[in-house]
């Protein structure tokens, strides 16, 4: 049987004129088919009572926890920032239980951009709300060139797992302004930009865990090593 992959929903926010869409649930179908090409089967999951957590747990064997709004700052000890983005509290509290449910279950858990904040958030750390809160932040980290094309390099730790898929500097596509500031004890930064700005995380002690910065599921089709984080994601699921 080939790996179930869940994916936590994000929620179309904006305005409509179907009454049936407003608020609908949805994933990005680039992360639906990097997924599938690399031998998963997606199963999405809306943003739910974090109650009905447990319930979930037997339905998959990895979580991939994707991009989209910034996270909701109260969740570490802030008040919002002049320059924070759209938040959804409601998906915070479902996808922070369930990533600390589905460690205790040992399920295999990976992040892209937010999942990356998100996880590390979830697991006791804190962000910057802005990119300019750190004034190293230095490098154009919100491309303007269109999300496909990678934009700025990224230096890899060569002790870790990112690096035996990767190398030590892949060229990779960057949407953010929110970044890294305390990282969770239990993770660890496995690779940062040219200006210090962390740029992947993965579990101290064992493989539970790898998340990036940037966006594999819109190069993936282009660029090979972009799909290697995904290949990598569905062997760990199979655990």
């Amino acid at each position: 049987m080939r790996p179930r992959i869940a994916i936590p929903a994000d929620t179309l926010t904006e305005a409509t004129n179907v009454i049936n869409e407003r608020m609908s649930p949805y994933a990005p179908k680039p992360v639906i088919e990097a997924i599938v090409k690399s031998g998963g089967v997606p199963v999405i999951f809306p943003s739910v009572s974090p109650e009905l957590v447990p319930d979930y747990l037997d339905l998959f064997d990895g979580v991939l926890f994707a991009g989209g709004a910034d996270v909701d700052p109260t969740f570490f000890g802030e008040e919002p920032h002049q320059k924070l983005g759209a938040t959804y509290r409601k998906r915070d509290l479902f996808e922070i239980e369930l990533l600390k449910q589905s460690l205790k279950a040992d399920k295999a858990i990976m992040g892209i951009c937010r999942g990356l904040q998100l996880i590390n958030v979830g697991l006791g750390g804190t962000l910057y709300q802005d990119l300019s809160e750190n004034p190293e932040a230095t490098i154009k980290h919100s491309q303007d060139a269109p999300g496909n094309f990678p934009s700025h390099h990224v230096n890899v730790q060569e002790d870790s797992r990112l690096y035996s898929l990767l190398g030590k500097r892949p060229y990779v596509n960057s949407r953010h302004h929110q970044l890294l500031k305390k990282i969770a004890p239990t993770l660890r930064v496995s690779a940062f930009a040219d200006d210090g700005v962390p740029e992947a995380i993965e579990s101290k002690e064992n493989n539970q865990i790898l998340a990036v910065q940037w966006h594999p599921e819109n190069m993936f089709k282009h660029y090979e090593y972009s799909q290697k984080i995904f290949a990598d994601f569905i062997e760990r699921a199979k655990h």
